[in-house]
């Protein structure tokens, strides 16, 4: 417990504290028999959170994830092709001129990383055609999600690998058949080329792939399922915006629209959030405005730790992983 141990001595004050508050707060959680959300936004798969969320994973410390369809897909791509990946540490002095020659060369920049076209995209792009296709021929229809587990189930990617596997938080996620929402999939490089082909006609049903509404669907069933008095479901969000928001709404729908009274509301609430509370910012929101919302309840336990969600999140998992 070297990295624990570390933090516990010397993270004792501000957002040092609250990370080990939120830490504690999780093991508790999960300790007194409840269930995790994670939801993941930004480019947490390229800044390679895999590697500490595979092993919460496999160790059955989360028990759902919400995630952007970025985030679904760049942890393929790191999978697949991480050998033709690019760092650009002084991105802040790019020119113009800069960022046009790395587009000249299909190199799509995320902050200090670039992620190659030819190897990441169209690579995956050719894999996930042929389920698509297959499950339109067939008049069947997926989450995106699930097609992304058939593939890497299927093993046809595995000659591709470029990192070790269990570095792959998909990869960890679909071999325990992981409950995964992903709203707003059609935000995606994948999803904007899902679109494409419908358009061109190699997938004639654009309803092949189940997205928003019916994840919405598919997490109210799932939390009436699993969220009781004895075992609620805690909420631990990366970032903001909608692998957040759409998730989180569930509670107040299952309540308000659907008369579902008896199921109870989030046991547990952490957010690593970089935004400032002002300018009517969901995500820089406090926990206890959610209250008003009917998300969260007066005695809810809630953090927030003010920080860089890259620095942050593998300290905390660590506490609860126990490294």
């Amino acid at each position: 417990m070297h990295i624990t141990n570390f933090i516990r001595h010397h993270f004792r004050h501000f957002n040092a504290a609250a990370l080990v508050d939120a830490a504690d707060g999780y093991n508790k959680h999960l300790a007194d028999g409840g269930k995790m959300m994670i939801t993941l936004a930004g480019a947490m798969s390229t800044a390679e959170l895999g590697i500490q969320l595979a092993e919460l994973i496999r160790q059955d410390k989360v028990q759902i994830i919400s995630c952007t369809g970025a985030n679904l897909e760049e942890d393929i791509f790191n999978l697949v092709a991480h050998d033709f990946y690019e760092r650009v540490p002084h991105y802040r002095d790019l020119t113009a001129a800069d960022e046009q020659a790395l587009l000249a060369r299909h190199m799509n920049r995320v902050t200090d990383t670039c992620i190659p076209e030819e190897e990441a995209m169209r690579r995956l792009e050719h894999s996930v055609l042929k389920f698509w296709e297959k499950a339109d021929k067939a008049g069947e229809s997926y989450f995106p999600h699930e097609f992304f587990y058939q593939i890497l189930l299927s093993g046809e990617l595995e000659q591709y690998y470029q990192i070790d596997p269990k570095n792959s938080w998909m990869l960890a996620a679909a071999e325990k058949n992981l409950p995964i929402i992903c709203p707003g999939w059609e935000d995606s490089t994948l999803g904007n080329i899902y679109a494409g082909h419908v358009m061109t006609g190699d997938v004639k049903n654009v309803h092949t792939m189940r997205t928003g509404i019916q994840y919405m669907m598919y997490l109210a069933d799932w939390y009436t399922q699993n969220a009781t008095e004895e075992s609620k479901v805690g909420f631990f969000q990366i970032g903001g915006g909608i692998a957040g928001d759409f998730p989180i709404c569930v509670v107040p729908m299952l309540h308000q629209d659907l008369q579902r009274h008896e199921v109870p509301l989030w046991g547990y609430f952490c957010q690593i959030s970089d935004s400032t509370t002002s300018y009517g910012s969901y995500s820089g929101a406090v926990p206890n405005e959610k209250i008003t919302w009917g998300k969260l309840g007066e005695k809810t336990p809630k953090y927030i730790i003010e920080s860089d969600a890259t620095i942050v999140a593998p300290l905390v998992f660590a506490i609860v992983l126990g490294q």
